[in-house]
């Protein structure tokens, strides 16, 4: 059976994808959930990661690490990672590598949180910008393929690497049209993020330099999570 090791549900978009996508399509795998704040000496994350990062996928001697590999590794191995037409499956791609190489201000002033909820000082230009590509992208792929989601009526890949921004327009409370927030709620309504925000907002360990990620453009308005142990 697959391993997947991964981060703290409340702060680790990278490991919530494919998480969330193997949950979907009924892919078993055995988790190991690393906490960020053991990264360090006797913990450090190379021991079981050669990046140090996580996530990673075990599948019995290799090693497949960032996350969409692991979901090229799994698109060779299972149905419905991707779109089965040609045409939507290139398009899901392609936005899923978008999402994974751009959107850089919506990250840094963003940082994913899914138990907390956070006022943000301000909407600069940059993150502005951002956010009109996200709706721009997210309009495109339900004109293409008639959603309800972007690549079509099933949930893929693309669907679950953009399942963390879902979190953070709700942990931010980032204005967008009419349209794409009834995505965001289709996304956070899904049985497997559905899932990983309650197993985020019942952990009760935290890890400093994220948690100084998530006031550093923002004021802590709400907290949804356990206490911290």
């Amino acid at each position: 059976m697959y391993e997947l090791y991964i981060g703290n549900k409340n702060y680790s978009s990278w490991s919530m994808r494919p998480w969330v996508l193997m949950r979907t399509l009924e892919i078993g795998f055995i988790e190991h959930l690393m906490p960020f704040h053991l990264n360090h000496g006797a913990g450090d994350f190379r021991r079981f990661s050669p990046t140090g990062r996580v996530p990673l996928l075990v599948d019995g001697e290799r090693r497949i690490w960032d996350s969409l590999a692991i979901a090229e590794y799994l698109a060779e191995r299972h149905e419905g990672v991707w779109p089965a037409e040609a045409g939507a499956r290139a398009w899901a791609r392609s936005a899923a590598a978008e999402m994974h190489s751009s959107f850089g201000t919506l990250r840094t002033q963003c940082s994913m949180s899914v138990g907390v909820r956070v006022k943000l000082r301000q909407i600069d230009d940059a993150l502005q910008a951002d956010l009109k590509r996200l709706t721009e992208l997210w309009q495109d792929g339900f004109v293409r393929h008639g959603g309800p989601f972007l690549a079509g009526r099933a949930f893929c890949a693309v669907d679950a690497f953009f399942a963390p921004v879902a979190t953070r327009v709700q942990t931010y409370s980032l204005p967008l049209p009419r349209e794409s927030m009834v995505y965001v709620e289709r996304l956070l309504a899904h049985p497997s993020v559905r899932a990983w925000i309650e197993a985020g907002c019942a952990e009760d360990f935290r890890d400093q330099p994220h948690e100084a990620d998530i006031t550093a453009y923002g004021t802590l308005v709400q907290d949804l999570r356990a206490p911290a142990g």
